[in-house]
């Protein structure tokens, strides 16, 4: 009986084709078969990088029927690279039902890091990130859609979302309503020509998005809720910070350290750091 093949998960570019990583180039060329959520754009880059491998379209619409061939292809031995339309199989699209087909048949799944809408988006957004929630795609229905935020309405982590510039206006609508006023940011196209961060409170950019619909790919960013009287600490937190930073400790250990012995959030902290370091220690 033939070894068992192996199971690559690709991240693959969000927009730009030359974020893509010199490991995922190379697993690309040695696959025995690509399996692709959109065979078009996943050609288009197999041709960007002049590989030539079969194409099998594998898509939440035929994941059942098409999996079956590709986990019989592993079995015989083969390599498969598993790619998403954009960024990396598994996020919001159907690839975690092949990778759990294949590791039940004990064939191995490697993953293939790459770009990431997620934590591109975050990065440039000026939210804390030490803790975030990914909430992937509202549901369309307004119903649904509403009650599905309100069982997020207490997070106190940023929460992102992915959307279609068709139901921003109306998710952002929600948000205020069900979220309150928070800041957040709009992220359109990333790593693309027309790449725009749009930031403020959800007020004006519900407005804004109302009037003016958005085109392309979009990433909500949404702060998260802050606790009641976390602004209000009992002892004010500049001399403690400006003592531990002028002793020399780093400032993750500094915001962890008086976040501890304040007992009071880190986010809390984090912002008069920002305060200091806007001014002087």
């Amino acid at each position: 009986m033939a070894e068992a093949g192996r199971l690559y998960v690709i991240g693959t570019p969000i927009g730009n084709l030359e974020d893509i990583t010199l490991r995922a180039l190379r697993v690309l060329k040695e696959a025995d078969l690509i399996a692709a959520e959109d065979t078009r754009r996943t050609r288009q880059l197999l041709a960007h990088y002049e590989i030539r491998k079969p194409v099998l379209s594998y898509h939440k619409f035929n994941s059942r029927a098409s999996a079956p061939q590709i986990i019989s292809a592993l079995r015989e031995g083969r390599r498969v690279a598993l790619v998403t339309d954009a960024g990396t199989p598994g996020v919001s699209d159907p690839g975690s039902y092949l990778v759990q087909r294949a590791a039940a048949e004990g064939i191995r799944v490697e993953p293939v890091p790459g770009p990431s809408a997620v934590t591109a988006a975050l990065s440039a957004s000026g939210f804390y990130g030490d803790a975030f929630r990914f909430a992937g795609f509202p549901p369309a229905r307004k119903g649904e859609r509403r009650e599905f935020l309100a069982g997020l309405r207490f997070e106190e982590d940023t929460l992102i979302f992915f959307e279609s510039p068709q139901r921003l206006s109306a998710l952002l609508a929600d948000l205020v309503e069900i979220m309150g006023n928070r800041e957040a940011v709009v992220v359109r196209e990333l790593s693309k020509v027309h790449e725009e961060f749009c930031r403020g409170p959800l007020a004006d950019l519900a407005a804004r998005f109302s009037e003016s619909p958005p085109l392309g790919e979009i990433t909500v960013i949404l702060a998260g809720r802050e606790e009641e009287k976390e602004t209000v600490p009992e002892i004010p937190l500049g001399d403690e910070l400006r003592k531990y930073l002028r002793a020399g400790f780093p400032e993750s250990e500094v915001l962890e350290l008086v976040a501890f012995m304040k007992k009071i959030p880190k986010r809390t902290v984090y912002r008069e750091m920002l305060k200091l370091k806007g001014g002087t220690r």
